[in-house]
């Protein structure tokens, strides 16, 4: 699996949009608009480094969201943003989910909800930049977990199993990092084989 973490208007600065991608997210708020892009983008260029290049070809949507390539169907992909922040994953043979988290305020419910009870409590107890950045690391697997399966939310990712400080795990079928020293910001990333 392969994937790159970068911030959006960096994406756009350096890099063309692809027809198909700036007309998929014409009819989207403007916010909304500048991420879908640039994720799409950030997709693409990681596509060229690997040898893979669309040449404009599409990156579309299943029902539920999940991208995937339809000129490509070999190739599993994976797609994120969060507050300006976007990352994109490919895989050759393997569904794939990654996810990028800018931290931002959480509370002892949502600690509760989505990590060990003796996380939840190490988590409280950390001043509230060191809780924000944390959370969002073991969301981030939590959330890449459930899009490698295709489920996202509906597949519940408060309740994959990832302990605070972990990088590297499994959860039935699948298997992740948390590449912490590797990015500037909270991303994780999964993958499975195909069925």
């Amino acid at each position: 699996m392969h994937y790159l973490v970068r911030r959006a208007d960096e994406v756009l600065a350096a890099l063309p949009v692809a027809a198909p991608d700036r007309a998929a997210a014409a009819a989207l708020p403007p916010w909304r608009a500048r991420e879908h892009t640039a994720s799409r983008t950030l997709l693409r260029a990681l596509l060229r480094e690997l040898g893979e290049d669309l040449r404009g070809g599409p990156v579309a949507a299943l029902q539920g969201g999940r991208p995937y390539l339809p000129d490509r169907p070999d190739l599993g992909v994976s797609l994120s943003h969060s507050a300006g922040w976007v990352a994109a994953a490919v895989a050759r043979d393997r569904d794939v989910g990654v996810d990028v988290q800018a931290p931002r305020a959480v509370g002892d419910r949502l600690l509760r909800r989505c990590c060990a009870p003796g996380d939840a409590e190490a988590l409280s107890a950390l001043p509230e930049d060191d809780r924000r950045r944390e959370f969002a690391w073991i969301f981030t697997v939590q959330e890449a977990c459930v899009k490698a399966t295709g489920t996202g939310f509906a597949g519940r990712p408060w309740t994959v199993p990832v302990t605070l400080g972990q990088r590297t795990g499994a959860w039935e079928k699948v298997r992740w990092c948390a590449p912490r020293e590797a990015q500037p910001v909270p991303a994780g990333c999964a993958w499975t084989e195909r069925r």
